[in-house]
């Protein structure tokens, strides 16, 4: 287990957890019913998928780097094909359950989160992964999450016949969505961008040019910036009438996350101030989930 759990990074799956939960606080917030069949099978297909791209990132990352992977490369590849295949039945399952948004919303996340790390141009290894990896796992998360436990029309419409493809948006859900996954979001980014950073120069020597190869110093103002954008949208939210006053309560945790933020700024490095963006990522999709939790209870 040690073996697989190295393999997989099974530390860094916060970042599709910690949305999942928030999602499940949101819908009970609403006082819609929450269908245990639907949500179990995506948690799990959303879960297994997730350990499958970080298994195809390290097998190809040890392609150009000198780290090795904890079993033989054929054993590594099998663990990492049975995730994969296991993940898309579950997803075809959860696609007979609901309809077609979710059969091509699933569709597009196993294609995007397979050529993120797969294939002769990897999206991470461009200055796209930051805002693909905040997108997949920030806002997708819940768009499916609210999409199959919502009724039938509350958040997309989508109709196909020979003659018309008609695909709705309902507005105030949709802005309600975006609000919501401003956190999970931002802080999800901030984790791939600080990593860059750090990384540059060992990225270029595998032409991996990033995000922070390309901003520069400039990468830093805007890893303050995304910090400051999930609490504006939290505030957004009391202003309209999205969740009550006391859900401002997750605005304490601005402080020690600003206070990590100067650490980072003043010295970026992997091994020692790094793991600064993983704290915030957690102090903001807590103090997130507080603010819901109290919203429900009070």
């Amino acid at each position: 287990m040690k073996k697989f759990f190295k393999f997989i990074e099974i530390k860094t799956k916060i970042t599709s957890i910690f949305p999942f939960f928030m999602t499940l606080l949101y819908l009970i917030y609403l006082g819609e019913g929450i269908s245990p069949l639907k949500t179990a099978v995506f948690f799990t297909a959303m879960f297994l998928f997730d350990l499958t791209t970080t298994a195809i990132n390290n097998y190809e990352d040890t392609k150009k780097n000198t780290q090795v992977l904890p079993y033989e490369r054929e054993k590594a590849k099998a663990i990492m094909l049975s995730l994969f295949f296991t993940s898309t039945i579950l997803g075809l399952w959860l696609f007979l359950l609901t309809d077609m948004v979710i059969l091509l919303t699933g569709a597009l996340c196993f294609f995007i989160g397979v050529i993120y790390t797969f294939g002769p141009v990897p999206l991470n290894a461009g200055p796209t992964g930051e805002f693909l990896s905040g997108l997949f796992y920030g806002f997708f998360i819940p768009f499916i999450i609210l999409y199959i436990n919502l009724p039938k029309g509350s958040l997309v419409e989508l109709a196909l016949s020979i003659e018309a493809v008609r695909f709705v948006i309902i507005v105030p859900s949709m802005v309600n969505l975006i609000l919501l996954s401003m956190a999970p979001f931002m802080s999800t980014s901030n984790i791939m961008l600080a990593n860059n950073i750090c990384d540059v120069e060992k990225d270029v020597a595998v032409e991996r040019y990033t995000l922070g190869y390309y901003m520069k110093d400039k990468a830093l103002i805007l890893f303050k910036v995304l910090y400051i954008i999930p609490y504006l949208a939290q505030t957004a939210m009391v202003l309209f009438n999205i969740l009550p006053v006391i859900s401002l309560v997750s605005l304490i945790t601005a402080i020690p996350v600003f206070k990590n933020v100067s650490v980072f700024v003043k010295n970026p490095h992997k091994e020692t101030t790094f793991n600064t963006s993983i704290k915030n990522y957690i102090l903001i999709m807590t103090g997130t989930i507080v603010g819901i939790t109290v919203s429900v209870l009070f």
